[in-house]
């Protein structure tokens, strides 16, 4: 009818495009271009003659062949199938006995390098804003030490996030690392508090864990006194998770306890999708005891590696279990409703997103 907003069918979409996701961890691209398929969109990442990061789509326009498989030269791409050379803006700038200025131009993706990560945005270029990339403080200030990895991982990436935004799961999947009884026992709250989602329990008066052993000694802490142990899980869009996590040698303040009596450290989770059923896991610790002590970060990361590895596998089996039975209803209890307010925050902006723009009249 006149004057009413045309409504076309939107595709199905499950992840928000107008947002930054980790690429890869900045050492990660050498002088050879970097494949990865991001927001199911296959990107090449690699640097352009003054070393900025470049990221097209990973297509060549001669014959379609993945631009990934060529080489970097003088900052430009080459593509080892016939040997055409693409520009940091996505346009063919030579090819051996052939003009290829008429070449149709490929789409170049917005990307930032900063915080140690690469970061793209999947949609509109025009509209990638630097603001909207969350600060990291630990990422750039000295009072913090970091170490950290990647998995891929065959699942659903917002698997991923009701598995960190409900750290139940600790007693069970981690049982000789992190977990205890006393995750069960304690009480967790849920709140939404702006543009973050935030689940917390604090467990006072207990004996620490083998892996917070480990690191109350790395601090200089006894290990065999209780502690007071916290976890404050924040999820922000499109899809980070961080934990603050940490034990404090008991009565002297918890959380809130001065430094020299914690270990406390963040942990970081950039879960980037890749398909459907896949996603890309950068993961690691910030820390703020010992930060000098580089030979304890290679611990803590090859003890984080394992834990974390635990968990893939756990993903790996529940997300083939729900494509096997993808009628099944799954049931919802209290302690799953950090994951579930995150995903309702991803369905939101997802939705914004496909908000067509009315018609003029």
């Amino acid at each position: 009818m006149p004057g009413q907003a045309a409504t076309a069918p939107i595709a199905s979409q499950p992840w928000p495009k107008d947002a930054w996701y980790v690429a890869a961890s900045a050492d990660e691209l050498t002088d050879r271009p970097l494949a990865r398929t991001i927001c199911g969109q296959p990107m090449v990442f690699f640097r352009g003659a003054e070393g900025q990061v470049v990221a097209l789509e990973d297509f060549c326009p001669h014959r379609g062949a993945p631009l990934s498989l060529g080489f970097v030269r003088d900052g430009e791409l080459v593509c080892g199938y016939h040997g055409l050379v693409m520009g940091c803006a996505g346009r063919a700038t030579a090819m051996p006995g052939q003009r290829v200025e008429k070449f149709a131009a490929i789409r170049r993706l917005a990307v930032l390098e900063r915080y140690g990560f690469l970061w793209v945005w999947p949609g509109d270029a025009e509209t990638a804003d630097p603001a909207r990339l969350h600060h990291l403080e630990w990422a750039e200030s000295p009072e913090w030490a970091y170490g950290g990895g990647y998995y891929h991982i065959d699942c659903d990436y917002r698997l991923m996030i009701d598995n960190l935004m409900d750290l139940t799961h600790e007693t069970y999947v981690h049982s000789s690392s992190i977990g205890q009884k006393e995750i069960d026992e304690a009480p967790v709250e849920t709140l939404v508090t702006g543009e973050e989602v935030i689940t917390r329990r604090f467990m006072d008066g207990i004996e620490a864990p083998p892996f917070w052993k480990m690191a109350l000694r790395g601090a200089g802490l006894p290990d065999e006194q209780p502690v007071d142990r916290w976890q404050i899980c924040r999820f922000t869009l499109p899809s980070h998770v961080l934990i603050e996590v940490g034990v404090a040698i008991a009565g002297k303040g918890g959380y809130q306890a001065e430094d020299r009596w914690k270990a406390s450290s963040i942990v970081v989770d950039f879960i980037t999708p890749e398909t459907e059923t896949s996603h890309h896991y950068f993961w690691g610790m910030a820390r703020r005891f010992a930060v000098a002590d580089k030979d304890l970060t290679d611990t803590i990361r090859s003890g984080q590696g394992t834990i974390f590895g635990e968990d893939l596998e756990m993903l790996e089996r529940q997300q083939a279990n729900l494509l096997r039975y993808p009628e099944r209803r799954l049931m919802k209890l209290n302690i799953d409703a950090g994951g579930v307010r995150s995903r309702l925050m991803i369905h939101r902006a997802i939705a914004a997103e496909r908000e067509p723009e009315p018609e003029a009249v």
